[in-house]
C-alpha cells in the first residue's frame, strides 16, 4: 500500500489505496518485560512532571501480542480503538492517516450550500442582533447543523485507557483528526505529527463582538476528564490550512481551527514533553470556562507539566491557565509577526513558569509574555529572553500596569527529571522536540 510521507511540516500527497478495515496485527511485541527497549513499550519516567504522580503513566506497555496494532488507515485506527475489551493495547500508525480523505463534501448534509448560507447571513440581511440557534432544521442554519453532525461523528477518535499510540519512523501522523481522551485513565500518545483538523462547516454568530465571528469546532487532541496521560515528541500544525490562507467572510476571518490541545473538565495528571506546537492561533486551553458550574470540577485538579517543548510562530495560549497546578520549564517560545501572549493566567490559576527561553523579534515586547485574564499570582523565574535574563512580571507590571500581575503561585514544583540552563534550552529543544525525533 501506498503511503503519505510527512516531511517536517509539510505533506507531500502520494496515492493512497484504500484498505480494508480489519487490523494489521503486529508481530514485534510480546510483553513490556520482554522489550524494554521498544518505544511502543516505554513508560513515562518516574518525576517527570504531573502525569507521573502516583500510579504514573504506563499506557498500554502491558499489552500482549493479540493488542498490538498496526494501523495504516483511519478505518483500521478506530477499529482498533474498538478492538479488545479492556485489555491495554498499542498502536502503532504507520504513515499519514487523512481522516477526511473524501474531502468535506462527503460530509454535506443534502440541500447544503454554503453561498445559501452566505446570502441567508450577510450581516445586511440578517443584522447582528440575532444569533441562529433558533434557525429551523431546512433553513441554510439547519442543514449546517447536520453537516457539522456528520463531520462531528467521522473525525473523532475516543481514545479508551491503558492505551499507547505511536507513530511508526520519522513519516506516521494524522491528519484532520481529533482525538478525544475523554474519561479514561492512563494514556501515552507519542511519534506523531498531526495536522489541525479543519472545521468544514463553521457557524457565523452575528451576536459574538460587535461584528460577528466564525466560531469553529474541533481539537486536534482534548484531554477531558481523564487522568494520567503523556504527551510526547509530537507535531501540532496547522500545516496546509494556515489561518493565514483562509479567507474572510462578513468582514472577517472564515476560521476553521480550534485548538491544539484542550485540557479540561477535571483532567489531572498530565506531561506533556517535547512536543511541537507550530503556526497556530489558540494553542493550549487548560480550563474551559470561569463559570461555576464547571469550577466545582476544576479546583483541585487540572495538574499539568510542559517540559522541552518548543512553541514556534503562535499567537496565543501557550497555554491559557485556569484552575490547576501548571508547570512549565524548560519550553523554548519563538514568537511569530502576529504573536500576542503565550502564557494567559486565568481564574484561580496557579502558574509556574520557570528556566524557559524566548526569542522574540524587533517590536515585540517582553512585557507581552504573560497575559492577565484574572487576578491570580504567578511564579515566572530564571527565564531568559533573546539571551537576556529578564524578570517577566517586572516588565509586565512596568508596560502593562492596568494589568499587574502578582508574584508568588503558591505551590513549588518537585515532580521534575533535568532541568537544563535556559540559555542552553532553545538549543536543545529545538534540535529534539517534535515527531521523528525519539531517543
Amino acid at each position: 500500500m501506498n503511503v503519505q510521507k510527512w516531511h517536517g511540516h509539510a505533506i507531500a500527497r502520494a496515492a493512497a489505496v484504500a484498505g480494508c478495515a480489519a487490523l494489521v496485527l503486529s508481530l514485534t511485541g510480546t510483553t513490556a518485560q520482554a522489550h524494554p527497549r521498544d518505544p511502543a513499550r516505554q513508560v513515562l519516567g518516574d518525576r517527570d512532571g504531573w502525569g507521573s504522580y502516583g500510579t504514573g503513566t504506563t499506557g498500554g506497555a502491558a499489552a500482549d501480542a493479540a493488542h498490538v496494532y498496526t494501523v495504516t488507515t483511519w478505518a483500521q485506527f478506530k477499529a482498533a480503538l474498538a478492538a479488545g475489551g479492556d485489555a491495554p493495547r498499542i498502536i502503532k500508525v504507520k504513515g499519514v492517516i487523512d481522516a477526511v480523505s473524501e474531502g468535506c463534501d462527503a460530509f454535506a448534509a443534502p440541500g447544503y450550500d454554503f453561498d445559501a448560507y452566505l446570502a441567508a447571513y450577510a450581516p445586511e440581511t440578517w443584522g447582528l442582533d440575532t444569533d441562529l440557534s433558533a434557525e429551523p432544521d431546512d433553513s441554510p442554519e439547519g442543514l449546517r447543523r447536520a453537516s457539522a453532525a456528520q463531520q462531528d461523528r467521522s473525525i473523532k477518535a475516543n481514545i479508551p485507557s491503558d492505551t499507547t499510540i505511536i507513530g511508526v519512523g520519522r513519516g506516521a501522523g494524522f491528519k484532520g483528526a481529533s482525538l478525544q481522551i475523554k474519561a479514561v485513565n492512563n494514556v501515552i500518545v507519542r511519534n506523531l505529527t498531526f495536522e489541525s483538523p479543519l472545521d468544514c462547516f463553521p457557524q457565523w454568530d452575528p451576536t459574538d463582538g460587535s461584528q460577528g465571528n466564525w466560531n469553529s469546532e474541533y481539537d486536534t487532541a482534548v484531554v477531558y476528564g481523564s487522568t494520567h496521560v503523556w504527551l510526547d515528541h509530537n507535531t501540532f500544525t496547522d500545516g496546509s490550512h494556515p489561518d493565514s490562507a483562509a479567507p474572510t467572510y462578513f468582514g472577517m476571518l472564515y476560521q476553521q481551527h480550534d485548538g491544539e490541545l484542550d485540557i479540561v473538565r477535571g483532567a489531572d495528571y498530565v506531561t506533556a514533553s517535547w512536543n511541537v506546537f507550530s503556526e497556530h492561533d489558540k494553542t493550549i486551553l487548560i480550563g474551559n470556562s470561569d463559570s461555576e458550574s464547571t469550577a466545582a470540577g476544576d479546583r483541585g485538579k487540572l495538574k499539568v507539566t510542559f517540559h522541552h517543548n518548543l512553541f514556534e510562530n503562535l499567537v496565543e495560549r501557550a497555554p491559557r491557565v485556569r484552575f490547576g497546578q501548571v508547570d512549565s520549564y524548560n519550553n523554548h517560545f519563538v514568537a511569530g509577526e502576529d504573536y500576542s501572549y503565550s502564557f494567559g493566567v486565568g481564574k484561580e490559576s496557579q502558574l509556574v513558569a520557570e528556566h524557559n527561553a524566548f526569542t522574540l523579534p524587533e517590536g515585540v515586547a517582553a512585557g507581552k509574555i504573560l497575559k492577565r485574564w484574572n487576578v491570580s499570582p504567578v511564579t515566572a523565574d530564571d527565564n531568559y529572553v533573546n539571551g537576556e535574563r529578564v524578570d517577566l512580571i517586572a516588565v509586565h507590571n512596568a508596560q502593562i500596569p492596568a494589568e499587574t500581575l502578582q508574584p508568588g503561585a503558591g505551590w513549588t514544583p518537585t515532580l521534575r527529571t533535568r532541568v537544563d540552563p535556559p540559555r542552553a534550552v532553545p538549543g536543545i529543544v529545538d534540535h529534539r522536540a517534535g515527531a521523528g525525533r525519539l531517543r
